[in-house]
C-alpha cells in the first residue's frame, strides 16, 4: 500500500502515540483448540479443518507463521484506522525508529519480538526451537520464549495443566537418539525421560532455545522472538500421531535422517540441569508499591537468554474509577485481558465473545516515543482494568533477574 506511511502517521497524530491493532487468528493442523481465547465457537474452524483449528492469536506481530498453506500474511498484525487497515510489519518499515525506538530500529530493522496466546485442549509434543545459529542454516532466526498464565483465562486447565521441561539429569544422548530412531513404531517414548511440572495461573516459565518442552493445555501468554521454528521430538500425543515433518523441517535437508545431529541439535547441559525449575520459572514481581494508589503494575516475564535480554512482559491492574500514568523504556504490544477504560484516548474494552473477522477494542501498540513520554490508563468499568503488554530487546534494564522473586 503506497501511502502507508501517511495513514501511520496519521493514525499516530490521531491517537498521540497508539495504534489499534485488529485481532490476529492463527490455525495449528497439528492441534487441537482449547477455546478459551474469546473466539465464536462457530469459528474455531473457520479456515476449514484442513487448515486446523485455530488455537492462537498473535499480538503486535510483524512475524510470519510458517504453516503449510497458510496465506502470505498469516501471522501479521493489522493497524486499523478508521475503515483503512495496513499491516504492522509495513507500518514499521516505514517509520522505522519513530515507531520502535532508534536501538531496536538501528540494530535489527524490524519489530523482532512478538507475542500470543496458545490455547490448546490437551498437551503438545516435546520439542524445541533452534537457536540463531542453527535457524540460519535454513535462513532463519532462532526462537526463545516465555510463558505467563493469565488467570482471566484459565478458569478451566482442560486435559493436562502440565508441562515436560528438558530431561532428567542422568539421561545420555544415545537414549534420546534411540526414541527419535522408533518414530514410526508409535509412542517413541521421550517423555520417559522428562519431568512434568504442574502449572499455575498467575506464574509463568522463560524458556531459551535448544531446550525440550512439551507445553500444557493452560492459556499461555507468550512474549517471543520473532521466528516460527521448531522441532518436534516426540512421536505422538494423545495417540495421534506426529509427522516426523514436523521433527526435521527446520533443520538442513542433509541432515533429515540423521537423527544423532538431530540430538546434537539440543542444548545437553540445559536439558539435563538439575535445577531446572530454579534457573527458568517466573513469579510476579511488583514494579513499585503503588497498591494504595488504586494500580500495580507488575513484571510477569524477565531475565536474559545466553546474557542479553530479548523481552519482557508486565502485568498492569487498575482499580475501578482509578487511573495511573506510566513511562516505559520502549514500544510495546498491549492486550486487555479484564475491564474497561482508556490507553490514552484510546477505548479498551474486553469482549465476552469475537467472530472471525471482527474488530475489537482490546489490543493496540505504544510507539517507542510515547511509551518513553508516559502512556495514562484510566479505568471506566466496575471491575478492575487488567492488560498485558510486552517489550523489545534491551527495554527495560532495570528487570528483574529470574530468581529474584524469591529473594
Amino acid at each position: 500500500m503506497a501511502n502507508v506511511a501517511k495513514l501511520t502517521a496519521d493514525a499516530l497524530t490521531q491517537n498521540d502515540g497508539i495504534l489499534r491493532l485488529a485481532p490476529t487468528w492463527v490455525p495449528r493442523s497439528f492441534l487441537q483448540p482449547g477455546k478459551r481465547i474469546k473466539l465464536h465457537p462457530a469459528d474455531y474452524y473457520a479456515l476449514g479443518t484442513h487448515r486446523g483449528g485455530i488455537d492462537e492469536r498473535w499480538f503486535a506481530s510483524t512475524t510470519l507463521a510458517t504453516n503449510e498453506g497458510a496465506p502470505p500474511d498469516e501471522g501479521l498484525s493489522y493497524v486499523v484506522h478508521g475503515r483503512q487497515k495496513f499491516a504492522l510489519r509495513d507500518a514499521v518499515a516505514e517509520l522505522g525508529a519513530e515507531m520502535i525506538g532508534k536501538s531496536i530500529w538501528k540494530k535489527y530493522e524490524r519489530w523482532p519480538v512478538y507475542s500470543k496466546f496458545f490455547d490448546n485442549m490437551g498437551p503438545i509434543p516435546h520439542h524445541m526451537h533452534q537457536s540463531d545459529k542453527q535457524a540460519k542454516l535454513t535462513g532463519q532466526e532462532g526462537k526463545p520464549e516465555s510463558y505467563y498464565f493469565p488467570p482471566q483465562l484459565n478458569a478451566i486447565g482442560n486435559n493436562f495443566p502440565y508441562t515436560f521441561f528438558g530431561l532428567e539429569p542422568g539421561t545420555t544422548k544415545q537414549d534420546i537418539i534411540r526414541c527419535l530412531d522408533r518414530w514410526n513404531d508409535g509412542d517413541n517414548g521421550i517423555l520417559n525421560y522428562s519431568k512434568a511440572y504442574r502449572l499455575q495461573p498467575g506464574t509463568g516459565w522463560l524458556v531459551p532455545p535448544c531446550i525440550l518442552h512439551a507445553p500444557g493445555s493452560l492459556v499461555t501468554y507468550e512474549p517471543q522472538w520473532g521466528s516460527d521454528v521448531f522441532g518436534m521430538y516426540q512421536s505422538m500425543v494423545e495417540g495421534r500421531a506426529v509427522p516426523r515433518s514436523l521433527l526435521v523441517k527446520d533443520f538442513p535437508k542433509n541432515k533429515h535422517d540423521d537423527n544423532k545431529y538431530l540430538v546434537e541439535a539440543l542444548d545437553w547441559e540445559g536439558n539435563v540441569d538439575p535445577n531446572f525449575k530454579d534457573n527458568h520459572y517466573l513469579e510476579p514481581i511488583p514494579v513499585a508499591d503503588t497498591a494504595k494508589q488504586g494500580w500495580v503494575d507488575r513484571w510477569i516475564v524477565y531475565g536474559k537468554v545466553a546474557g542479553k535480554q530479548l523481552f519482557t512482559a508486565k502485568e498492569l491492574t487498575v482499580g475501578p474509577g482509578q487511573k495511573c500514568t506510566i513511562k516505559d523504556g520502549g514500544a510495546y504490544g498491549w492486550i486487555t485481558v479484564q475491564g474497561e477504560g482508556y490507553i490514552g484516548k484510546v477505548r479498551l474494552q474486553t469482549p465476552a465473545m469475537i467472530r472471525y473477522g471482527e474488530l475489537t477494542e482490546d489490543e493496540v501498540f505504544v510507539t517507542a516515543q510515547r511509551a518513553g513520554e508516559g502512556v495514562t490508563f484510566s479505568n471506566t468499568g466496575s471491575e478492575p482494568l487488567v492488560g498485558l503488554r510486552y517489550f523489545g530487546p534491551d527495554a527495560c534494564p532495570n528487570a528483574p533477574n529470574v530468581g529474584d522473586a524469591k529473594r
